[in-house]
């Protein structure tokens, strides 16, 4: 966001950030596009802020055309600091072609097109810079104008799973990323990923929100610590076994087999060979219901690979490296 030079700017932004008398507030909504904000309905005047898509509008307070142009007088919120829960709103002028609001028709289905449209822009090579953020605010702003609409619980899940994965990229850049007792590390945040559970309980996002919380649980790094791959081939069972219509118990299924198949080679190596039998017969159990149950998928033929392996005797974790074998 731009500083502004000058005084008398400022404080003109220190009044017009205050909230207008409740009988003036009409909609709320949120923006499509990124634009710039002015001071009055004219390109020509002052400029206030750059606002991004899926910023959340509070308040449109009037309409008004000049020339051919039709603009909205709007309160933006542009910056919130989620520590603090504090947030600046900056009231000024946009172009009313760039605001979906509650009262705009297939309003939710403008702004989901819009979010998966800012999706795939961060998933190109050289695509849109930010354009996940902008996909995860114009995701939650869909499920926060219209609660009702078909989209809502997908558009919520979107938003908590981007933000999900962002973190965990984060995560992975702080020294205590390889603890192996994940109670030694700042984990994700649960918040908006939990809301998707209490909001939509007993659906397909209630269920993915479900496999995302697993990630906390999971040691940093193994360092060969039997304990481990023996808790996470749990955590990953239990899942599959609680939400066994989840598009991902399939994924669910083949990371607790190939956990169980890490403990053959780690057990034996510490010449537990009772053991290390008994995690193969599990993870081939693991592997062919796979087989059987996802043939149509992608996992199903993974799954008939890791049969081979163990059948074959071929290792699936170093134990002098201490890492699964890939």
């Amino acid at each position: 966001m731009p500083r502004w030079g000058r005084a008398g700017l400022v404080l003109w932004l220190v009044f017009a950030a205050m909230p207008a008398p409740a009988q003036e507030q009409k909609e709320q909504g949120t923006l499509i596009s990124e634009v710039d904000m002015y001071v009055s309905p004219d390109v020509s005047s002052q400029k206030l802020a750059r606002a991004t898509r899926g910023r959340n509008v509070i308040l449109v307070m009037e309409h008004t055309k000049m020339a051919t142009r039709e603009w909205a007088h709007v309160l933006v919120v542009v910056e919130v600091d989620l520590e603090r829960q504090s947030e600046r709103q900056i009231s000024g002028w946009v172009p009313s072609s760039v605001l979906v609001t509650t009262a705009t028709p297939n309003g939710d289905q403008i702004i989901y097109g819009e979010a998966v449209d800012s999706e795939n822009q961060a998933e190109q090579r050289g695509g849109r810079r930010h354009a996940d953020e902008d996909a995860m605010r114009l995701y939650y702003r869909l499920y926060e104008y219209f609660p009702n609409s078909p989209l809502a619980g997908e558009a919520l899940w979107r938003a908590a799973d981007i933000r999900w994965q962002r973190e965990k990229v984060d995560s992975r850049l702080r020294p205590s990323f390889r603890e192996t007792d994940p109670d030694m590390r700042e984990g994700m945040d649960e918040t908006t990923v939990k809301l998707v559970q209490k909001k939509f309980p007993h659906t397909k996002w209630s269920d993915l929100a479900a496999y995302d919380l697993i990630d906390n649980k999971l040691c940093g790094s193994w360092r060969g610590e039997i304990k481990c791959p023996e808790k996470e081939s749990e955590l990953y069972e239990k899942y599959a076994r609680e939400h066994p219509q989840s598009p991902k118990a399939a994924e669910a299924l083949y990371n607790a087999a190939r956990r169980q198949a890490a403990l053959v080679d780690m057990y034996r190596a510490g010449k537990e060979n009772d053991k290390s039998e008994k995690a193969k017969r599990k993870s081939m159990e693991l592997a062919q219901e796979i087989a059987a149950r996802f043939a149509d998928t992608d996992w199903g033929p993974q799954a008939r690979e890791l049969m081979y392996a163990l059948q074959q005797g071929i290792p699936t974790y170093d134990v002098e490296s201490k890492k699964p074998i890939s």
